[in-house]
């Protein structure tokens, strides 16, 4: 093991990126299952929005983030990250990934998705754009001198006497018990471990995304914010799997419609109808299928046959349940897709923790805000990761320190099937305070019986939800329907999340002791 390395926990985009960026400081990255196999990334379907068009800038990409963000979004660092798609974009490049044209030998081609005002949407395959992408930067980990790739799971973050990040206890593959866990000291950490789609039971993302990132940074100690903003794709295709594959929205781009059962285009009468922003077609989509209804996805009048050579991933996932786009309407449903909120960082990815950086969808940029928009995920963690490299590489990691004796936990097992269906019952679309403080409750018993990182994930999510007591973006109360007229974010220690369900499971307890 190289001496005093960066230590980098992830093994998707912005994993890969960051260890990429940091060369030729040693990184040590550590993925939790084969590169290329448990990273939400391959199975990004949309692209990469980056403002290349003539007729585009990156303050109109920055603009119209700002507008789904709902009242949410950071003004700067949006700017700065749009402005820096066109870079991002041409170190994608460098990487030997390459882009759709759009003809023999042209400018690479852009697509239009929901609530981008241009065509700034650049693909890879197709429809295949993650995978190409992750491919590409698997291959130029590799080759990199620098990176060492380790697998396996990361049980908890090793502190110093100073409360800085100095390293992980670390499990390696094939290890059974927490007591095979190594301490990895490391002269700076740095979080790339994805979203929380898996704590549902309707989600596109690999069930193992359980906000892993979100526990080891709660308890070190981190502030986490807007933890409430789930964005649920409202095109999933309701076929029976889990994840859920995803219909990508660039086929409504191109013209695809939605339609309920009846066959009626129930967004017609919504401002931007079937491209309006995610949350309000998630909200529309669920309100169908609440009231018993059905939802598809309709591309035969738009597409054709074409489908198949435009959109060969959503084709070929038609195909293997015996439907065709180009000849039926295809069934989708909302479901979990990606986490807006995240652990708080600067614009160098610094935590609130010295020694920790959070790059990619685990962490809270200002971006997002309360509803992403569309194909910035990706860009966001090739512009991320830069700046954290650029950090680290200023002199801002420490040096060997020496660490606390570790919390040795105990090895996380899989997601409990209550919790998830819990999850898409009680903190999904729609909720309401009788269901969050339910969630909240059963949450917090949960943890005293096992410590899981997916649990506790769980309960911070709940305990933002039930403090925003209004509906914004992705987070909808059934019980606060109105946006209040000052936004704010929601910023959550795990000291305070605790407290919070103590309270919430302490007060039930006496309703129940009363009762009886």
């Amino acid at each position: 093991m190289r001496q005093n390395p960066i230590i980098v926990i992830g093994g998707g985009i912005a994993g890969l990126a960051t260890a990429l960026r940091l060369a030729p400081l040693p990184v040590v990255l550590i993925a939790a299952s084969p590169l290329g196999t448990g990273a939400a990334t391959a199975l990004a379907q949309g692209g990469i929005a980056a403002a290349l068009g003539d007729d585009d800038t990156p303050l109109l990409h920055a603009d119209d983030a700002l507008v789904a963000a709902a009242g949410l979004g950071d003004p700067t660092m949006t700017r700065r990250i749009a402005e820096a798609g066109p870079a991002a974009i041409d170190w994608l490049l460098e990487q030997g990934i390459g882009f759709d044209r759009a003809g023999e030998g042209d400018a690479i081609a852009l697509g239009l998705e929901a609530a981008h005002s241009r065509r700034r949407i650049i693909h890879a395959g197709g429809d295949r754009t993650g995978r190409r992408v992750i491919d590409g930067l698997i291959d130029a980990v590799r080759k990199t001198a620098s990176v060492t790739v380790l697998e396996g799971k990361v049980l908890d973050l090793a502190m110093t006497a100073n409360g800085e990040v100095g390293g992980v206890v670390y499990l390696p593959v094939g290890a059974r018990q927490a007591s095979d866990a190594v301490l990895l000291p490391g002269r700076g950490v740095v979080l790339a471990t994805g979203g929380v789609g898996g704590l549902y039971a309707h989600t596109t993302n690999p069930v193992t995304a359980i906000g892993t990132g979100l526990a080891l940074a709660a308890r070190a100690g981190a502030v986490l914010r807007d933890l409430e903003f789930v964005q649920f794709h409202p095109t999933a295709i309701a076929i029976g799997r889990d994840p859920m594959p995803l219909a990508t929205e660039a086929l409504r781009g191109e013209g695809a419609i939605l339609v309920n059962g009846r066959g009626e285009r129930f967004m017609e009468s919504v401002p931007g109808a079937d491209l309006a922003p995610r949350d309000i077609v998630a909200n529309a989509v669920f309100r169908q299928i609440v009231g018993g209804g059905q939802v598809f996805l309709d591309t035969r009048a738009a597409l054709g046959q074409t489908v198949h050579a435009r959109f060969p991933g959503f084709s070929a996932l038609c195909a293997s349940s015996g439907l065709d786009p180009a000849s039926q309407p295809i069934p989708i449903r909302p479901a979990a897709h990606y986490h807006m909120g995240g652990v708080k960082v600067g614009v160098s990815g610094r935590t609130t923790v010295p020694g920790l950086w959070a790059c990619g969808e685990v962490a809270s940029t200002g971006l997002h805000g309360a509803n992403r928009l569309a194909s910035n995920s990706l860009l966001e963690a090739v512009a991320q990761s830069a700046w954290i490299a650029e950090d680290i590489k200023s002199g801002n990691a420490f040096g060997a320190a020496r660490l606390n004796p570790p919390r040795i936990t105990p090895s996380k097992g899989q997601v409990p099937a209550g919790l998830r269906r819990q999850m898409d019952r009680d903190v999904g679309v729609v909720r309401d305070a009788a269901g969050l403080q339910r969630a909240i409750r059963d949450f917090w018993f949960a943890l005293a019986e096992n410590a899981q990182d997916a649990t506790l994930a769980a309960l911070l999510i709940a305990v933002s939800a039930e403090r925003r007591r209004e509906s914004r973006g992705a987070h909808q109360r059934a019980d606060h329907p109105r946006t209040s007229g000052m936004p704010r974010h929601t910023e959550i220690t795990l000291t305070e999340a605790l407290e919070s369900a103590r309270e919430l499971a302490e007060s039930r307890i006496e309703a129940m002791e009363a009762f009886a």
